[in-house]
């Protein structure tokens, strides 16, 4: 994915080519012949150290370091990453006996314990980084359950900081990436949400959280075009037979957040009149679902409803 920007232009995220961390990051460093007993055996007794056996000719090396690089992150200090240049340090590799590279070691208790030859895929290195050091703690889901509550408290300064957290430690994660989008979309910014839908990729783009974001902006728009609910609302109650602005008042109270309220207003226009307008009270409620995600109380209460009408 390419650099993620939030509605006011900061950097949320970046999906640039990853490159090696730096010894700062605490989680990989690189090391020498003269400093190998430092940087893995000891530090093995703390936590699990995986070494990576590179060169910079290697163009399977090359693949594997981003792939490491983010697994390892994951684990939040769990895990070490060492990376130990071949050509210029070749006596440890000698005497572990690698032949071929990429060759990754882990080691524990300053012992090796496993380890694996050539480019392997995100899973393939997660689950054995799982099966070495036990299930991964980057604490994702924990942000993102964190943010969908500030969200739904309307404190979207927090929802944001905690969606942009997630997504530093998992740049392509579709849940977080629309949880900015729907959060700038509740605070009002709509334009702001749309743009977080444009900067993802079509991979991403087609994932159901993305797919739920286009579907509220398309809602959020169709509630701008036929204003506030109070006029609709007055016109609904002077003529009742009057389906359009009763179509338009659903509009306009999801707009506003009255989620019942608009699936109420819908199922009387299918009671009324499931064909109108080539069934469009029913193909609304379905982008309503869309949108609102299928656990949502008012999409499993306007399921039961549609239902009712339908199959009576």
């Amino acid at each position: 994915m390419s650099t993620l920007l939030g509605p006011g232009g900061q950097v949320i995220s970046s999906g640039a080519e990853a490159a090696p961390a730096p010894a700062s990051s605490g989680y990989v460093v690189d090391t020498t012949t003269q400093t190998f007993a430092q940087d893995v055996l000891e530090a093995s007794r703390e936590a699990v150290v995986l070494v990576d056996f590179w060169a910079p000719w290697c163009g399977p090396c090359k693949q594997l370091a981003p792939v490491l690089e983010k697994a390892v992150k994951a684990f939040s200090g769990a895990v070490k990453l060492v990376k130990m240049n071949i050509d210029d340090y070749p006596e440890i590799a000698g005497q572990l006996g690698i032949r071929s590279i990429p060759a990754v070691i882990a080691f524990r208790q300053g012992q090796p314990m496993d380890g694996f030859m050539g480019a392997q895929t995100e899973a393939q290195v997660r689950a054995f980084l799982e099966r070495v050091a036990g299930p991964a703690t980057d604490g994702v889901a924990e942000l993102i359950a964190e943010a969908e509550t500030a969200r739904a408290q309307k404190d979207f300064e927090r929802a944001m900081m905690l969606y942009s957290e997630a997504l530093q430690r998992d740049e392509e994660n579709a849940t977080a990436i629309a949880g900015i989008g729907f959060t700038s979309l509740e605070a009002g910014n709509v334009e702001g949400a749309k743009s977080i839908l444009d900067q993802v990729t079509d991979e991403i783009r087609a994932q159901a959280p993305l797919q739920s974001l286009e579907a509220a902006i398309r809602l959020a728009e169709q509630a701008s075009s036929v204003g506030g609910s109070a006029a609709l609302a007055a016109a609904v109650e002077a003529d009742p037979t009057n389906t359009q602005a009763r179509f338009d008042f659903a509009l306009a109270l999801a707009g506003e957040g009255d989620r019942a309220g608009a699936v109420k207003e819908l199922v009387e226009i299918m009671r009324r009149d499931r064909e109108w307008n080539e069934g469009a009270a029913q193909k609304e409620l379905i982008s309503f679902f869309e949108a609102w995600g299928p656990t949502d109380p008012a999409t499993i209460a306007g399921r039961r409803k549609m239902a009712s009408v339908l199959f009576a």
